[in-house]
């Protein structure tokens, strides 16, 4: 009996420590729950997405990893609100920058919105709008979503290349979309390319 209420006790610190903590940071801490369709005004999707753009970037550099949600939320709802509003731009609308940003938008989006959107990357490469090694990476990054070997190589998970489909012609499909080797790749990460 003694047991029991020395746990409970120290259970009830716990709980009481981590409600105390997360009610001081409650301010870091965003439900980003769904991505909504929002007002947008297709007059200044030039503006939108060069604030999406400087958003996504900033954060990526700052390694504040608890403001990332909240931005690529935001990010996202604006990306995908333009797309619904506004059709998918080209760059007769939009500069290469801007491109980029629906690009970030949608790589940095759940793995839902990044299935649903794909079609339209896709279009945007074959086009001209976008970069094969932009498809590329979103390929692989929604392989890795579907617990599927990637096929360029560009994905890390925990440190590590992640599960890679035919490891030794990776080189040939990474040259078909203008990416280097995969050895000068991984050398950023500290990763040693191991084709077996």
């Amino acid at each position: 009996m003694e047991k029991k209420k020395i746990f409970f006790s120290i259970l009830t610190a716990i709980v009481l420590m981590i409600s105390i903590f997360l009610y001081m940071n409650k301010d870091k801490f965003v439900y980003v729950g769904s991505v909504d369709i929002i007002e947008v005004d297709c007059s200044k999707k030039r503006q939108i997405l060069s604030e999406v753009y400087e958003s996504d970037q900033r954060i990526r550099k700052s390694n504040e990893l608890i403001k990332y949600g909240k931005e690529d939320h935001r990010n996202q709802e604006l990306v995908i609100s333009i797309i619904e509003k506004c059709g998918m731009p080209t760059l007769n609308e939009v500069t290469q920058k801007h491109m980029t940003a629906i690009w970030l938008g949608l790589q940095h989006s759940n793995k839902k919105n990044r299935k649903k959107y794909f079609p339209q990357i896709e279009e945007a490469v074959e086009n001209g709008n976008l970069s094969k090694q932009q498809y590329a990476l979103m390929k692989d990054r929604m392989l890795m979503d579907e617990g599927k070997p990637q096929i360029y190589g560009s994905q890390i998970k925990n440190g590590k290349l992640y599960k890679l489909e035919n490891p030794e012609t990776v080189n040939e499909r990474r040259k078909e979309m203008g990416m280097g080797t995969i050895e000068e790749y991984l050398k950023y990460f500290d990763i040693e390319f191991n084709p077996n």
